[in-house]
Formats: structure tokens, sequence, C-alpha cells
């Protein structure tokens, strides 16, 4: 009977097993299928003129994305100057502050809906407090939409990561006289860094290729802008609008931008993966 048993569970053990490795490797073959048609088709769009000329008019030849990949950067600088504080402060408080806190439940609370809500919620959110009221569209808007998907992920991750700080280093610090807000800012936040550092770059990869929000917040600009409060060029609103357009070359363009923004993404989930293996290792 043990026998019996003993087999039984090892064929459903391989069964397990090869259905989990099938599953990987169809996983893994579609991934590297998108990433292969990507690199084959965004490298030979990729070129000088990508950098420095602005978007096309329509049925023109040439061009580039100046505009859009300096639109898009000055809006996710502009959510990180403002998110990066407010988050972090945010998670130094639940962590630190907050364990018998009906304020600090509801923050968790509301922070976990908005890590779960679809971003063209958040979009349509900030469409109908701001850009509907000023009426019109704005790098403001879409920098505020992007703070809204950025914040939640950097509350949780300062959160968890100042959670994972031995107590023993707290008392420690208690001990010799220190008041607890210079040991949440200068003994537990600083002993989490490399985890809170690792959340801020979580953060910036999740909103590098939005694209729902800002299109109900900054839209698009065909001209190269430095103003925040005008409509403004983003490299995914481009890539979207681009890749559906009849014209060739504006489908060459959609194809580097989105090898653009894929291996910014790429870059900054490697340098926060390097920074969390330095915090483990720590």
């Amino acid at each position: 009977m043990d026998l019996q048993i003993y087999q039984r569970r090892k064929m459903v053990n391989q069964v397990g097993l090869t259905l989990s490795m099938f599953a990987m490797c169809l996983g893994l073959f579609v991934l590297v299928w998108i990433l292969f048609v990507l690199f084959k088709n965004g490298i030979q769009s990729l070129d000088w003129a990508m950098f420095t000329h602005s978007t096309p008019a329509p049925g023109s030849e040439g061009g580039g994305l100046a505009n859009a990949i300096v639109g898009s950067l000055m809006m996710v600088l502009v959510t990180t100057v403002i998110g990066t504080p407010i988050g972090i402060l945010a998670g130094v408080y639940l962590a630190e502050y907050g364990d018998e806190s009906y304020t600090a439940e509801l923050t968790r609370f509301v922070t976990d809906i908005m890590l779960s809500a679809p971003s063209i919620v958040l979009g349509l959110f900030v469409y109908a407090i701001l850009v509907a009221q000023v009426k019109h569209f704005s790098g403001w808007a879409g920098s505020l939409a992007l703070g809204l998907i950025a914040i939640p992920v950097i509350v949780r991750t300062t959160e968890n990561m100042l959670r994972l700080v031995p107590g023993s280093l707290r008392e420690a610090a208690f001990a010799l006289g220190a008041p607890r807000w210079k040991v949440a800012t200068m003994v537990t936040l600083r002993a989490a860094k490399s985890g809170v550092i690792t959340g801020l770059l979580l953060a910036l990869a999740r909103i590098s290729g939005e694209t729902a929000p800002l299109l109900f917040t900054a839209l698009n600009n065909q001209f190269f802008s430095w103003n925040m409060n005008a409509p403004m060029a983003n490299l995914p609103v481009v890539i979207f609008q681009f890749a559906m357009s009849p014209y060739d070359n504006w489908i060459r363009l959609a194809w580097g931008g989105a090898l653009l923004i894929t291996l910014t993404v790429l870059i900054l989930n490697i340098m926060a993966r390097v920074f969390f293996r330095e915090k483990v290792q720590g």
C-alpha cells in the first residue's frame, strides 16, 4: 500500500513538473520572440536623427523623436522630484509610527487600491480634476497622473524595506538617547537605503512606458516644447499613434521608440536588482 501511494505521488509530481516546465518554456518562447522582433525592427530604426529631430508631419520623410524623448524625460523627472519624498516619508510613517493608527490603516488601504487600479482610471481621474477644469492638456497633468502610479510603489517598497531592519538596531539608537524621528530617518532609513532605491527604480520602470494616463493628460505635441503648461510630446503616446498610422516613416519611428523604452526599462530593472543584491548581501 505504501509503495502504491509513493508511486502515485511520484507520478503526480512528475506531471506537475512537466506542466510547469512546459508553461515556463512557452512563456520564455513568447518573450524571446517579442524581443527578437522588437530588436530586429528597432535597431534598424535607430539613427542620430531620431535624437536630434522632432516628430515629422504626416506623409513626410525623415524626422525623429527628440521632442517626445525630452517630453517624457521632463515628466518623469517632475514625477520623481515630487513623488520620491512623498512616497519615502509616507513609507517611513507607516513603518515607524503607524502600527496602531487608523490613519495608517486607511493609508495602506488606499495605497493597495492605487497599486491595483488600472492606469487609465488614474488618467481619467486627473483629467476630471485638472484637465477638464483648466480646459487644456499639459505636462503637469501628465506628471500628476504618473505620480499617482509611482507613489504607491515607493510607499509600499519603503515600508517593507524598513520593516526588514532588525529591531535591535532601533533599540540601540533609543538606548543612546536618540529621538524617534532621528532613529527613523538617520538609522533605519539609512540601513534600508538600498531597498528604498530599488523601490524608486521599480517605480520609474513602471511609469516609463505608461500610455493610457498620458492620453488623457499630456496628450501630444508635434513640436519641441519646454512648456509644461501645454500639451507635451511623450514617447508612449507617439508610439501609440505612429504604430497605427499608414506611413512607413512613422511606423519606423514607432519601432525605434519602442526599443528605447524597452532598453530603459531593462536598465532600470537591472539597476534595481543590483541594489537589491547589495541589500541582501549587506
